[in-house]
């Protein structure tokens, strides 16, 4: 800023050349230059304007003030600096903080503020020549200021607003509102409080809670009052409280500790409950409405067919009766046979019955899918009438999978008869099997139809019949839901499969259109272990050596009780029975010795499994054989197996129990293998 004063033509100005001014304005003018705090040098009659670099700021973009009057310069806030600069001129000096002023620095007028001081300045005779004017803006600070105390204010005047708003939420809310000290004590209670239980706010305030609360529910009242006061910051709770009139209520309470005192706000829901008893009261009608309609449904639909099962063994055994009392004896193999089957046909609908309801234990193993479809092929043909087309796709290489082969066998025939019959005037019947990869769908941790990610083998069974409509497809694996003529299904074909896929790990699903066919999906778990392919055993014509081995059998129904001794002893054990829980353990205490306990497992007082403890308690080394026609339990009961113990579901054939005791005791009196 000096070389610009030095090189103003001052000349021409009435300061006139440099070399011409007085001693006191260039020891003042220096003084301004040399100051780093925003100064400005007032000089003479004409107020001539000469200022330092740090002055420029206060400036701005107005034009350049270097030597014009400073009332020029300043022109638009003259009436207020006017009479401060009078005075100055005085030679009184003038200090103002924050001063406002508007000001033209940029082309509009704006408000400022500015902490100054107008200083007079003498000449050598001890004249006042003019003033030096030290100042500091401080619009952005007094904003700033100006800021919080706005903000300061209006938080204040939220604050009273939400005490206002919380008061009159006090008042005039239908929610319960009680204040309590730590000890239980009420400090403050709402109108709602008196409107609900009749009790005003003097009758309760300096009374305990628990002198409102319904006895009984006194105890879980001081439960949540020590939660509370150790810690706890907030609980819901559901309490009974007594009104004035004697009356019980439910209250429905939000409680937090907080600033001292335990706040409460209450919601008074005995109607809510009385609904909700009256509701489940109307569910649990409907339910043993729907029981009661969905038995008769089931008597009506399978009773035919229980009917001809039982139909198909009482002949068979009436006419070996006869051939036998006639001599015929070479003709009763194939009424055994046949009555045999149909035993078969009974037990097999009372396991698909359970498959549905998850509760029949299954023979899972690893299974070659191709091996049981191409086996089943001669059967699919015979169930197909001559306009219907059955092909097949099962490429090589298809994966093991964990599965129970009758089990997957019958629902495989199940959907085929299905397509069948969906399909009266002849067409297609495909049955396909592939590898498949299923993964996670977006934003969920499984696949489709709630199948874990994983490895699966996808079987399909197509048809080129009438096709499902959506309505259909909702309610197709409902039980006993079906759209065949009545006599001609249960309904329970495609819940039955469910269930069993469920129970396995797969899942079944289900593609179809009206009018273009259906698709039946089931998905089969994959396993890394090798299908097995065991022979069903059969009986053996010739009796068995004597076995050194002896066998308990506990069994409450005398028929299956002598019938199961028979087939030991056929087997060569020496066999003691029991028809209940209580002599069997008499004669487990006693000295005899047995190295089998084949038992049922519903037996009268003791029960099997608790037979089976105490034989294995006396006889470490004994082997158990649970037997149970109660599925269910076996299924729902994980740890009903300990320790040298198997289980065989009932109805079983005889060799199939006959393998079983031999898989267990090994043959003539020899350990098993691995014992």
């Amino acid at each position: 800023m000096s070389e610009k004063v030095r090189a103003y033509p001052w000349a021409a100005h009435p300061l006139g050349p440099i070399d011409t001014w007085p001693l006191a304005l260039r020891v003042a003018l220096d003084m301004v230059l040399a100051s780093h705090f925003p100064k400005c040098l007032v000089w003479g009659e004409h107020q001539t304007t000469l200022y330092n670099d740090a002055f420029r700021t206060i400036l701005g973009d107005k034009p350049e003030a270097l030597g014009r009057p400073f009332h020029e310069v300043w022109a638009e806030a003259w009436d207020t600096i006017g009479p401060i600069a009078a005075r100055a001129r005085a030679g009184e000096a003038t200090f103002l903080a924050d001063m406002p002023l508007v000001v033209r620095r940029y082309g509009y007028d704006e408000q400022a503020y500015f902490t100054f001081c107008y200083s007079p300045v003498r000449d050598e005779h001890g004249m006042v020549a003019g003033w030096v004017d030290t100042v500091i803006e401080t619009t952005q600070a007094h904003k700033a200021q100006q800021q919080l105390r706005e903000e300061a204010s209006s938080l204040e005047q939220q604050v009273v607003e939400r005490t206002a708003d919380r008061d009159r939420l006090w008042e005039i809310s239908d929610a319960l509102m009680i204040v309590s000290r730590f000890d239980g004590v009420i400090v403050a209670a709402n109108p709602g409080w008196t409107a609900a239980l009749g009790w005003s706010e003097g009758e309760s305030v300096g009374r305990h809670v628990r002198d409102f609360v319904f006895e009984g529910d006194v105890q879980a009242l001081d439960v949540e009052t020590t939660l509370l006061s150790t810690g706890t910051p907030r609980r819901q709770l559901r309490l009974r409280f007594v009104q004035r009139s004697g009356e019980v209520r439910w209250i429905a309470w939000s409680v937090v500790a907080a600033d001292g005192f335990v706040h409460a706000v209450g919601r008074d829901v005995t109607e809510d409950l009385m609904r909700e008893k009256a509701l489940a009261e109307v569910e649990e009608r409907l339910r043993q409405s729907q029981k009661m309609e969905a038995i008769g449904q089931l008597t009506g639909g399978i009773a035919h067919d229980f009917n001809n099962m039982l139909q198909g063994i009482m002949l068979p055994l009436q006419l070996m009766h006869r051939r036998l009392q006639q001599g015929r004896t070479q003709e009763v193999e194939r009424y055994i046979e046949s009555a045999l089957a149909s035993a078969r046909r009974a037990a097999s609908l009372t396991q698909r019955l359970l498959a549905f309801s998850r509760r029949q234990p299954l023979d899972v193993r690893p299974t070659d899918v191709a091996a049981v479809l191409r086996g089943l092929e001669p059967m699919l043909r015979s169930s197909c009438v001559e306009n219907i087309t059955l092909s097949s796709d099962l490429p090589e290489g298809l994966w093991s999978v964990r599965t129970d082969r009758h089990q997957f066998e019958s629902a495989v025939l199940n959907l085929a008869i299905n397509a069948r019959d969906a399909m009266p005037g002849g067409g297609d019947l495909r049955v396909s099997a592939a590898n498949v990869v299923v993964a996670a769908q977006p934003g969920r941790h499984e696949g489709p139809g709630g199948l874990a990610p994983g490895d699966y083998v996808r079987v399909s069974v197509a048809d080129t019949g009438t096709g499902m409509t959506p309505d259909v497809i909702e309610r197709a694996f409902d039980p006993f839901f079906t759209t065949k003529p009545i006599g001609q299904g249960t309904g329970l074909g495609l819940s039955m499969i469910y269930g069993y896929m469920r129970q396995t790990g797969g899942a079944v699903e289900i593609d179809s259109r009206p009018g273009s066919g259906t698709t039946m999906h089931l998905y089969l778990p994959r396993t890394e272990q090798p299908p097995s392919d065991e022979p069903y055993p059969r009986l053996d014509l010739q009796a068995a050596a004597k076995r050194r081995d002896s066998v308990l059998v506990v069994e409450d129904d005398a028929t299956v009780r002598a019938l199961v001794v028979e087939l030991l002893r056929d087997m060569g054990f020496q066999v003691m029975q029991a028809a209940t829980g209580h002599e069997a353990m008499v004669l487990l205490s006693g000295a005899l010795h047995f190295d089998l306990l084949v038992t049922d497992v519903g037996l009268p007082g003791p029960n099997g499994r608790q037979v089976a403890d105490f034989a294995c308690e006396k006889l470490p080394n004994i082997r158990v054989l649970l037997m149970t026609g109660y599925a269910e339990r076996a299924a729902a009961s994980p740890n009903l197996l300990g320790c040298n113990m198997e289980l065989l579901v009932k109805p079983f054939d005889a060799p199939a129990f006959v393998d079983k005791v031999r898989q267990m005791m090994g043959s003539c009196g020899s350990a098993p293998a691995g014992a």
